[in-house]
């Protein structure tokens, strides 16, 4: 793995997070340092059935369209995305075995026709309705996502978890690097721009509302601090490491949880020693950036919460969203590749756990944990 091309793709990822126009470049530059055909960050709406690729190399047109309309409902392996440790890379093969998983209709009929043999993937970030994972898709002069496709997906994962995170505290509103005290103003949330020592050299309108206010962050003697003495640590550590540029930045600083008196809030770090950054950390004589803002709610997506409410296993799990979101065991059989022996196995191990008696009685329960004021044993 060469380092010099590591850290030319960290500091393209991180230039990209304040101008989303160098995204289509950045994913492309991700494929060829993984060794993928295809690499995106997707946000998958589990409440609303719905996708949305945020980021994304080129795709074929009638495929992509074909995955938004149909085939993301489809995917086997999405299930175990809403499971997985944020910012873990998770090869395919780790979720379903690759005999079964070649056996299953999106394989065969989305995969497959592209050429495509094998992914990985890692969570970016969860929240009540979803989550929103990076994919790396590899065809067949690739080979399996081995151990050296994880080793580079590893590498990329926490830098590509910040930049997403950024971009998304920035609405994904072109700031320009050179400029940050004309542009950030106008961003609902706190931006700090420090030094290596902690101390704000500039803070937007939001930001000095937050230190003004004092709860979550203040500013004694002009240095930053959190309330919280973990958080305050840890936002010391974030800016000592990026002194030292992008590369030393690592997970450090990614997502900061700090405590407020309505609710949590989350920091988020970005270096501004390289890469277009730098004319902005220079006028300011800032290392880093810091993006402050109020957090969701700390709520289960509804098929997390059943499952975990009434221990599903993974292939229990694969059969219920089937149900819910495909239709009765003839359609779910071939989506998962089983046959509807398997299938209805699986289903008789659900109503025993659940208490539901039929189909339409699952639906009912996902149902419930979408909506807060109806409870789940009501649903049934």
């Amino acid at each position: 793995m060469s380092d010099e091309r590591l850290l030319q793709l960290v500091g393209d990822i991180y230039d990209a997070s304040l101008d989303p126009g160098l995204w289509p470049c950045v994913c492309e530059a991700i494929c060829e340092f993984v060794g993928c055909r295809q690499s995106s960050v997707v946000f998958q709406n589990v409440v609303r059935n719905h996708v949305d690729i945020y980021l994304t190399s080129p795709v074929d047109p009638h495929y992509r369209e074909l995955f938004l309309t149909e085939y993301f409902k489809l995917n086997p392996i999405f299930p175990a995305v809403m499971f997985s440790e944020i910012g873990r890379t998770v090869p395919a093969t780790d979720v379903l075995a690759r005999e079964a998983f070649v056996q299953t209709r999106f394989a065969r009929e989305w995969l497959t026709p592209q050429g495509y043999l094998d992914a990985g993937f890692a969570t970016l970030e969860k929240s009540s309705v979803g989550c929103t994972f990076m994919v790396g898709i590899r065809g067949g002069r690739q080979g399996l996502f081995d151990d050296d496709a994880r080793r580079r997906f590893d590498a990329v994962v926490p830098h590509l978890r910040r930049a997403v995170l950024i971009g998304k505290t920035l609405d994904m509103h072109k700031v320009e690097a050179a400029a940050l005290s004309d542009t950030l103003d106008k961003i609902g949330a706190g931006i700090f721009l420090a030094d290596a020592d902690a101390r704000v050299v500039h803070a937007n309108a939001h930001g000095r509302a937050q230190l003004a206010d004092g709860d979550v962050l203040s500013a004694r003697g002009g240095r930053l601090m959190a309330s919280d003495p973990r958080a305050d640590h840890q936002l010391r550590d974030a800016l000592g490491a990026a002194e030292h540029g992008d590369a030393a930045m690592g997970r450090k600083g990614i997502e900061v949880s700090l405590k407020g008196r309505d609710g949590r809030y989350l920091a988020h770090a970005l270096p501004l020693k390289d890469g277009e950054r730098r004319s902005a950390g220079t006028a300011y004589d800032a290392v880093a950036a810091l993006f402050v803002r109020k957090a969701a709610l700390d709520v289960l997506s509804p098929l997390e919460a059943v499952t975990k409410e009434y221990q599903l296993t993974p292939a229990e799990l694969r059969v219920l969203r089937g149900i819910v979101d495909v239709g009765g065991v003839p359609e779910v059989a071939p989506v998962l590749g089983v046959s509807e022996t398997t299938v209805k196995a699986h289903l008789r191990s659900i109503y025993e756990k659940t208490g539901a008696k039929r189909q339409a009685d699952l639906v009912k329960l996902v149902a419930a944990y979408v909506n807060p004021l109806l409870s789940p044993s009501t649903a049934l």
